[in-house]
């Protein structure tokens, strides 16, 4: 029987996962280089968060408008432009002589890689049939995967050798690259007359993102004084969300279609997926601290370390296509979340006189089982979207994905805090915190857990399609 040929452009789908990689790379790349860029501006090192969280925030505002922008203006434009202001803020982020004009810049490159992302991913998806949607989805997940691991490393490599502005100069060649093929990659579309730019509901959701991703930042701060500002702009968020939602009933031109959260796969794959993505995200940060912090290993042992993580997604990921068509995404969905589950546990039974050969071990299950369930997640939310709702859904996606790698990172590190704080006032070492912040973010992964129980035997059905 003769395979029928890919619904998608591979060249494309490479292209998109470099932008992908290059959005999330600069989203963490800076926070080892701090202290060094720091002493540059001739600033404290705390101070340097204002660049990171300012590139986080210019993220969460651009992503509820590309939906429409890719509509109005069309795709490719949308795509290339995002491209180029990408690179361009990362030239000016590499030559900042100052705190203020390196932030402005990270605004700027976040503009850019708000724009990169969800409309890099509708220009794969658009036309891609549901039979082809696994392995689309396969190009665009690896970098969601491994840019969070090896940035640390990354970024202290070329900090202590070439200088921290290579952490932007690099950008440079993959940009240009991206745009050189772009103009041969990228299809043309045509612009569509849609509805009117709906500036309320945009002011609304951009607010709401820019409120919950400053209140997660807010409440990683060893402070409770903005422990508890962020535990308000989060629930403020939430409330601005809800009345949107209400709103929007009532109208047709809204920015955001809520109603394909019926969709069971769709909600599956972003709320089940969006705790999911909660713990994937912050674990290797949890690993790291653990090992700086309880084991008393050096930054650059305990980055390399983690490293192990990243083998055990690149290991699997050429199988992780035929496991989802195989065993179906209820399956794989149950047997990732319970089994990385196990993981964590396992880093609760174990201190720093274990072999190091069994925490590499138990580094690369958690990055199997990481990748396995990052793509099947990534795959289910579009697998039962329809071709006219495709960016609707991809935009929403993008919004609710951004929600739950800002509250990852936020999340542990309250886990961190509250439980260390409490190990040392009772054993008087930090040590038996960790192990509860380790059993703390097991124990949500009983919620997508629960979720992926709750699912059809053939959710996601259209999309498995055995070759």
């Amino acid at each position: 029987m003769t395979r029928p040929s890919a619904s998608f452009h591979r060249g494309l789908a490479l292209l998109v996962a470099a932008t992908f990689f290059m959005e999330n790379l600069d989203g963490t790349i800076i926070q080892t280089a701090a202290p060094t860029m720091a002493r540059e501006f001739g600033v404290a090192p705390a101070e340097l968060s204002i660049a990171m969280v300012a590139y986080l925030l210019a993220v969460a505002a651009g992503i509820p408008a590309t939906g429409w922008l890719s509509v109005r203006i069309g795709i490719r434009p949308v795509l290339l432009t995002a491209i180029v202001v990408f690179t361009v803020a990362s030239v000016l982020c590499a030559f900042a002589p100052t705190l203020t004009l390196l932030t402005l810049a990270r605004v700027l490159q976040g503009i850019g890689g708000a724009l990169m992302v969800p409309v890099g991913r509708l220009a794969v998806l658009s036309g891609t049939e549901p039979r082809d949607l696994l392995d689309a989805i396969a190009y665009l997940t690896w970098p969601a995967l491994i840019a969070p691991v090896i940035a640390p490393a990354l970024g202290g490599i070329l900090t202590d050798t070439v200088g921290w502005r290579w952490i932007f100069l690099i950008n440079v060649p993959l940009g240009i690259a991206a745009v050189v093929a772009g103009l041969r990659l990228i299809p043309h579309s045509e612009p569509q007359r849609g509805t009117p730019f709906d500036v309320r509901g945009y002011l609304a959701i951009a607010f709401a993102l820019i409120l919950l991703t400053a209140g997660a930042e807010a409440l990683s701060a060893d402070d409770p004084a903005l422990e508890i500002v962020g535990a308000v702009a989060i629930v403020g968020s939430a409330g601005v969300v809800w009345a949107n939602i209400v709103a929007s009933r009532q109208r047709t031109d809204t920015l955001f279609d809520w109603s394909v959260l019926r969709r069971t796969t769709f909600r599956a794959g972003n709320l089940s997926g969006g705790v999911y993505r909660m713990i994937i995200t912050g674990a290797p940060f949890l690993f790291t601290l653990l090992f700086q912090l309880a084991y008393g290993w050096s930054a650059t042992v305990a980055g390399l370390m983690v490293i192990a993580v990243f083998v055990g997604n690149l290991g699997i990921k050429p199988f992780t296509t035929p496991l989802i068509r195989r065993f179906g995404f209820r399956r794989i969905l149950i047997w990732s979340n319970g089994l990385g589950m196990l993981v964590l546990l396992a880093f609760v039974a174990i201190g720093p006189d274990a072999p190091v050969p069994v925490l590499i071990l138990l580094l690369i299950v958690s990055g199997v089982f990481r990748s396995v369930g990052f793509s099947a997640y990534n795959t289910l939310q579009f697998a039962d979207i329809e071709p006219e709702e495709t960016t609707n859904a991809n935009t929403l996606a993008s919004a609710l994905q951004q929600v739950a790698v800002a509250l990852g990172l936020a999340v542990v590190a309250v886990f961190v805090r509250a439980s260390t704080a409490v190990s040392e006032g009772v054993t008087g070492s930090p040590l038996p915190g960790y192990h509860w912040a380790f059993a703390l973010a097991a124990a949500l992964l009983v919620l997508p857990l629960v979720g992926a129980l709750r699912l059809p035997h053939d959710a996601g059905a259209r999309a498995i399609v055995r070759r």
